[in-house]
């Protein structure tokens, strides 16, 4: 089967999610990806044929998005490619019209939701929900990553079988760490340090977070913890005044190398989101054997089991969260053993994952699906 992705943004993380799919599809079909030219080359393995007839710079929900002949570049290098079946891994403002132009030749096409609703503060929050409903309705499939939006779109009157829903478990980092997965947690310890990685977003309850540490015993008991803020972002928009004692700022783009070192030494990931959807970073702590601290926040108490792999807490409750943090850093032991729960609970969700992909587009492939639906070549 020939499986053509299509991503026409530039966005770092769309691409990481969009090539932990396309590298493990190699394996088993032709797998192509029509990009924008600023795309990171280096998550992508050599299995995974690139095409970039465009050159965009954006999340396409701008007005530099409006480009007629970038949209005709883009739909020819995928009609070029005779696909079985393409699948939009990313938003962009473009995919509407490239759906319904593939889907009047009879090409079947699905597309990743990511978001059903927008980030608190973001700038395209009205736009996103206009978006969506126009992916739901000309899409010939959509792939969810949590039961609850599943069952929001079932509410909506989507069928099952126009519905795919798996865990978000792409890990962090690019194709040439991943030959060597095996290995890849090798050398896991419980150093005292709690992690928060990611962009520094006010929905991420950075402020919240900073609070509950300044709140907590965690860095004044007889072992003292670090809490470590790891990635880009003003934090000066987030946080007023001086940081509390004991908070260590990696304000920057994190590369792999140093993100490895940060979850095999961390003793567990905390996401004290106020309104994120899902996080990929939930299944990476657990594949370093860590547990996780995170609030109910969109799908996030889907992928944590309270007490089990990790805790959840009320949302901007900074008391709760740091008695939390206080008695999750007191009981090294029950850091162990959540965190081999955790990958147990990676390993288990990872294998069906794979398989689950391999049937969607199985079911999606041109010849089946023209079958199914009464349609000739």
């Amino acid at each position: 089967m020939r499986i053509v992705y299509a991503l026409l943004s530039a966005t770092f993380g769309m691409h990481q999610y969009t090539a932990d799919i396309a590298n493990r599809a190699a394996a088993h079909h032709e797998v192509h990806l029509v990009t924008t030219a600023r795309y990171p080359d280096h998550r992508y393995a050599p299995a995974v044929t690139i095409h970039t007839p465009i050159n965009t710079t954006d999340t396409g929900f701008s007005h530099r998005a409006i480009n007629p002949a970038a949209i005709r570049h883009s739909l020819l290098a995928i009609r070029r490619l005779h696909p079985d079946v393409v699948h939009f891994t990313g938003p962009h403002l473009w995919n509407i019209p490239m759906i319904l132009a593939l889907r009047r030749v009879g090409i079947p096409v699905i597309h990743t939701l990511h978001d059903l609703d927008p980030h608190p503060g973001s700038a395209y929050g009205p736009l996103l929900y206009l978006w969506n409903r126009q992916v739901l309705y000309t899409a010939d499939h959509i792939l969810i990553h949590a039961m609850r939006y599943y069952e929001r779109l079932r509410a909506l009157g989507l069928t099952a079988t126009k519905l795919t829903c798996t865990p978000l478990l792409h890990l962090f980092v690019g194709h040439t760490f991943l030959e060597d997965i095996v290995h890849l947690a090798d050398g896991v310890s419980y150093a005292p340090e709690v992690l928060f990685f990611g962009r520094l977003e006010r929905y991420k309850g950075v402020a919240p977070l900073l609070t509950a540490w300044a709140m907590s015993d965690a860095a004044a008991s007889p072992q003292p913890a670090t809490l470590v803020l790891a990635g880009p972002g003003n934090l000066n928009k987030l946080w007023s005044g001086p940081l509390p004692p004991r908070v260590e700022l990696r304000n920057h783009l994190i590369s792999d190398d140093e993100a490895l070192t940060l979850f095999k030494r961390c003793s567990l990931l905390v996401l004290p989101y106020i309104g994120g959807t899902q996080s990929a970073l939930i299944p990476a702590a657990y594949f370093f054997y860590k547990p996780v601290l995170a609030s109910p926040s969109g799908s996030l108490d889907e992928y944590v089991e309270d007490g089990v792999t990790g805790w959840i807490v009320e949302p901007e409750h900074p008391a709760s969260l740091a008695r939390c943090l206080t008695a999750a850093l007191a009981d090294s032991t029950n850091l162990v053993r959540m965190g081999n729960a955790g990958r147990a609970w990676y390993e288990d969700r990872r294998q069906a994952e794979e398989q689950t992909l391999l049937h969607m587009y199985e079911r999606l492939n041109i010849r089946t699906f023209q079958r199914l639906n009464g349609l000739t070549i």
